[in-house]
C-alpha cells in the first residue's frame, strides 16, 4: 500500500515559538504588529497574538502587505508586518520594498522561508524511510523545476510536482509509484497547467533582491542552513529586527511546544497527526495546543476536519 505523510508545509506551523514571540513582544511595547489570521491564535508559553490583543496591545488582522502598509500610512506610532510563508508570498511582501515611498514607521518582520532546505533537512535528518517526495506545485509556480532537478542529483529520490485537487494527489501517487516500479527516481511534473520550467522570473528576481538566506531553525527542526529570508541591507531601514532591536532583546525565552504537543514530529513526518497523544482529545481546533491544529492548512488541523474521509 501507499503511505503518505505530511511534511513540514504550513508555513505557520513551521514559524518558531521563539519568531511569534518576537512579535507579542513588539506588540506588548507599544508597536502595531500585523499579521495574518492563522497566526494570531498560535500558542506559546507566553501566550498568543491573540491574547495580547485582549490584554490591549494593537494587534490586527490584514489579508495582504498592502493593508498594514496602509495602516502605517494613518498612524504615526511605529507598525510591523509579520510576514509568514515560502517562495510563494515572499514576493509579495518583497514589492513595497523595491517599490519605495514606505512610511518611516513601517517595518517588516520577516518568517519567510525557503522550501527545498528543509526538504534536504529531512533527508539529512535520516529519520524516515521515504521511497519519494510529492512536492509544492505552488512554490515551484514561482521557482520552476529547476531545484528538484538539483534535489534528484544529490539524492536520487523520485519527486512529483503536484496541485492541490484530489485528482492531483492520486496522480502524484501514481507517478511516484510508477517511478519506484521501474527503478528510475525521476523530478516530474504533475502540475503543468501552472508550473513552468522555468518558473516565474520576476518573482524569483523580487525575492533575490530584497532577502538573502540565514541559517535557521524551524519549528520541530535543528538550525537548517540557509533557510530563512532575512531583509537585505539595502532595505534595512524597513526590518523589524533591526529597527526594533532593542525591544526585540526584550523577547523572553519559550518552549518550543506545549507538553504534549507532536507537532515537531508531525512536521517531520515521524507521526501522523492521528498518532498524536493529544489529537481530538486535549488538541482540537477550538482548542488548540500548537500551529499544526490552528491554521487551516496545518497538518493536524486537516486530519481533524477530514477525520475517517482521507
Amino acid at each position: 500500500g501507499i503511505e503518505v505523510h505530511q511534511g513540514p508545509g504550513c508555513p505557520v506551523c513551521v514559524t518558531t515559538s521563539h519568531e511569534v514571540a518576537d512579535a507579542i513582544t513588539l506588540a506588548r511595547n507599544g508597536v502595531t504588529v500585523c499579521a495574518f489570521g492563522d497566526l494570531m491564535r498560535v500558542p506559546t508559553t507566553i501566550g498568543s497574538l491573540f491574547d495580547a490583543k485582549t490584554d490591549g496591545a494593537d494587534v490586527r488582522i490584514v489579508y495582504s502587505i498592502e493593508d498594514a502598509v496602509r495602516m502605517a500610512r494613518e498612524q504615526t506610532t511605529p507598525l510591523t508586518f509579520v510576514g509568514v510563508g515560502f517562495e510563494t508570498t515572499a514576493p509579495s511582501t518583497g514589492v513595497p520594498l523595491i517599490k519605495g515611498g514606505l512610511p518611516e514607521n513601517f517595518s517588516i518582520y520577516s518568517c519567510h522561508r525557503y522550501t527545498m532546505p528543509a526538504v534536504e533537512a529531512i533527508i539529512g535528518l535520516g529519520e524516515n524511510t521515504i521511497d519519494g517526495f510529492i512536492m509544492p506545485g505552488h512554490v515551484a509556480v514561482i521557482t520552476g523545476m529547476d531545484p528538484f532537478y538539483d534535489l534528484l542529483k544529490r539524492y536520487n529520490l523520485p519527486q512529483v510536482v503536484a496541485g492541490f485537487e484530489p485528482l492531483d494527489m492520486l496522480m502524484a501517487c501514481y507517478m511516484l509509484a510508477k517511478q519506484l516500479y521501474e527503478k528510475e527516481a525521476r523530478a516530474e511534473n504533475e502540475y503543468t497547467r501552472l508550473v513552468r520550467e522555468s518558473g516565474n522570473m520576476k518573482a524569483k528576481e523580487i525575492i533575490k533582491q530584497v532577502f538573502h538566506p540565514i541559517d535557521m531553525n524551524w519549528r520541530g527542526f535543528p538550525v537548517i542552513p540557509k533557510s530563512v529570508m532575512a531583509i537585505n541591507d539595502e532595505f534595512a531601514a524597513f526590518d523589524a529586527h533591526k529597527v526594533h532591536e532593542d525591544i526585540l532583546a526584550k523577547t523572553p525565552a519559550v518552549a518550543e511546544e506545549a507538553k504534549g504537543c507532536s507537532c515537531g514530529q508531525v512536521l517531520r513526518g515521524l507521526i501522523t497527526s492521528e498518532q498524536c497523544p493529544m489529537f481530538g482529545k486535549g488538541c482540537k481546533p477550538t482548542s488548540p495546543m500548537g500551529p499544526c491544529m490552528v491554521s487551516a492548512e496545518g497538518n493536524c488541523n486537516i486530519a481533524y476536519r477530514f477525520r475517517g474521509r482521507l
